[in-house]
């Protein structure tokens, strides 16, 4: 018999196979629809509690839903309808709802969950009550990580957002900052109206606060088109302002903004952006910035700061222990009491200078007790928050007390420690060079200072004209000097009270008026002469020399030295950094005899801002050549030199003069030994 081809594949065709399949695949229609029919039917109500617990899991807090649940899934676009849901607090902030919702409405794109992606095509919010908080730690209720990740807020694109009568309160009190405001998002097909909104005002750090906040349309969103807001903030005497997109809709993490921010103190901007900027004279500024997941970029920085232009670039980078800040800055031309902010003293506060009311009071209570160096506390939290690396370069300096005329600087900040180095100051002949230290680490902060004067000219330095000679200066000459002081203390002025090290200027070579030089010898036969006479006749600078000891604010010059050709000068004194205070007495020991002439010391006293010079009638000068005088000072001299400048002692005058001093030393003590 010949064999059953329908056989040859298999048993498909077999009758009872068919039955079977038929059967098979009825059943699986009907158990299919009853499922489906089950779902439409469900009352989803019965599961509504497991829901919640499942949901209090995963978000590490209470959610309950206390009203009807309905949740429709026979759809390509399947969706839920919540009433009564709560979210409650993290435990760290209490009792409380993190937010509350009469209803929520979200619907879900099935097609673009196969590639990855979730897209909601509709979110309704009916009534949301929203109650954010921060706390002085830093932890934040609206974080459901409980602080493990850090990555910024990027929700599932939304092609339809609903957002009716919502209520939102933040209490931030790491920034000082409550807030109450209302938010709405009703936009309808056909009618003209507004996309999302948020209005709301309350207080920062003691100040009206107010924010304004507006989005573009919201329906019929392309997701992965950008999605462009306006912002307006008010901070007391800040204002901010923000023109821009998100790269696509609700994705937080990129996004580009146009900025424009004013205010009467830079510093101020802390409490908005959590980063430490110096504090400023009243300023204007404008730039794009640029956020990409957890880093900020600013391009086109430019604006005032005070009656200064600043201008560059700037990125802060986020997700780590601490932020850190990197900036290329620059001023065309630079007010140079604009930068006493930074140290918290006032900028100028005459005709035509820029100053915040506070800046000008704080002017005029210092100008009215003669003080120099200013007494704000220094914010050490803030510096330890951060970390940085700017580089900050000028073009032109004016208004300066020294005639600088550039400068370049760059400061980097680690872990509370800060570095300014380089530093240098361009003078117009020569230059000031060094590196200036702060460490926050410790309780109280130390300064320290090590600035280097090199190749300068003490006219340009010490501008003073002598009116009895057509204008001209009575004295030229090379400068070069060292400031090396450490300061502990947590204002400019506290540490300055606490300074210890050494302060050294050195003239190494010059000329002065010789009527001027006759007059340090106080010998008013011959150094009035020749003044009234105008006589131009010069004498040369051997070597001046002004070394200061340091410790505990106090600085003491033990030996000043004006070595010139008719007269030694000699003196000692101390500047009271603590009281702002100096006190000089000068005395000259003429190298000739003088007929006539005073036996009285000049004294130097009074404030630093405003000293007063005159002589001390009641006190004689002692008795003794110059060659008790050289005598006198060639060992602490000696020793000056080397701190300010390794060569200084063999390439300069200074150098013959203390050796000459040494060889009187020798001579002196041969004539006075026993038995000499």
């Amino acid at each position: 018999m010949p064999p059953n081809t329908d056989d040859l594949d298999g048993t498909a065709s077999h009758p009872g196979t068919r039955r079977a399949l038929i059967w098979g695949g009825a059943i699986a229609l009907i158990v299919a629809s009853a499922v489906a029919l089950i779902l439409m039917l469900f009352d989803w109500n019965l599961v509504r509690d497991p829901i919640a617990r499942l949901a209090s899991a995963r978000l590490g807090r209470q959610v309950q839903i206390a009203g009807n649940l309905e949740i429709h899934l026979w759809s390509l676009k399947p969706y839920a309808t919540i009433d009564a849901l709560e979210i409650g607090n993290p435990a760290w902030a209490g009792p409380g709802q993190t937010a509350s919702f009469e209803r929520v409405v979200v619907q879900v794109e099935l097609l673009p969950l196969l590639r990855g992606r979730r897209v909601l095509s509709r979110l309704e919010l009916q009534s949301p009550d929203i109650n954010l908080r921060r706390d002085l730690r830093g932890r934040t209720s609206w974080d459901f990580s409980d602080g493990r990740s850090k990555a910024p807020l990027r929700l599932p694109a939304i092609r339809r957002l609903i957002v009716i009568g919502g209520h939102l309160t933040l209490v931030d009190e790491k920034r000082k900052l409550r807030l109450k405001a209302q938010f709405s998002a009703q936009e309808v097909q056909g009618v003209s109206r507004d996309g999302f909104r948020l209005a709301g005002q309350g207080v920062m750090n003691g100040a009206a606060f107010r924010l304004t906040l507006g989005g573009g349309p919201l329906l019929n969103i392309e997701p992965d088109n950008p999605y462009p807001f306006t912002a307006d903030i008010m901070a007391g005497p800040t204002r901010v302002k923000a023109n821009g997109a998100l790269a696509t809709a609700f994705d937080f993490a990129h996004l580009t903004v146009d900025l424009s921010a004013k205010g009467v103190d830079l510093g101020d901007l802390y409490d908005l952006t959590g980063i430490p900027f110096p504090n400023t004279p009243p300023y204007q500024l404008k730039g794009r910035l640029v956020r990409s997941l957890r880093e900020y970029r600013i391009d086109n920085l430019n604006g005032r700061l005070g009656d200064s232009d600043i201008a560059g670039h700037l990125t802060v980078s986020t997700g780590r222990d601490r932020p850190y800040l990197s900036a290329d800055l620059r001023t065309r031309s630079l007010d140079f009491d604009d930068l006493a902010t930074i140290f918290g003293g006032p900028p100028s506060t005459g005709a035509g200078e820029t100053a915040s009311p506070n800046q000008v009071a704080m002017a005029r209570t210092m100008n009215t007790q003669r003080r120099l160096l200013p007494d704000a506390t220094l914010k050490v939290a803030r510096i330890r928050a951060l970390d940085a690396d700017v580089r900050y370069r000028v073009t032109s300096i004016h208004d300066a007390i020294l005639p600088l005329r550039a400068a370049d600087v760059t400061v980097k900040l680690e872990q509370g420690l800060l570095i300014a180095q380089p530093l240098v100051f361009d003078l117009p002949q020569g230059r000031i060079s060094g590196r200036i230290g702060l460490d926050a680490r410790p309780a109280l902060p130390i300064t320290d200072v090590d600035i280097s004067i090199a190749n300068a000219r003490l006219e340009q330095l010490i501008p003073i004209k002598d009116t009895t000679a057509s204008g001209r200066q009575p004295f030229t000459g090379a400068l070069v000097g060292r400031i090396k002081l450490r300061g502990v203390g947590d204002s400019v002025h506290r540490a300055a009270a606490h300074a210890s090290g050494q302060v050294s200027l050195i003239v190494p070579h010059g000329e002065i008026r010789r009527a001027f030089a006759e007059l340090i010898g106080i010998d008013l036969t011959k150094g009035l002469g020749l003044l009234f006479a105008k006589n131009q006749e010069t004498t040369p600078i051997r070597c001046a020399i002004a070394d200061f000891k340091a410790a505990n604010g106090l600085l003491v010059a033990d030996h000043l030295v004006f070595d010139t050709g008719p007269v030694l000068g000699t003196g000692h004194g101390t500047v009271d950094l603590d009281r702002e205070r100096i006190d000089f007495t000068l005395q000259g020991q003429p190298k000739q005899f003088r007929l006539v002439r005073i036996r009285a010391p000049i004294r130097i006293t009074g404030p630093i801002t405003a000293p007063k010079v005159g002589i001390e009638k009641s006190a004689a000068l002692m008795q003794g050549g110059v060659a008790a005088v050289l005598g006198a000072v060639a060992s602490p001299l000696a020793a000056v030199l080397p701190f300010v400048s390794p060569g200084l002692a063999k390439d300069a005058p200074c150098g013959a003069l203390i050796a000459q001093a040494g060889h009187t030393t020798k001579a002196l003590r041969s004539i006075t030994r026993p038995g000499g």
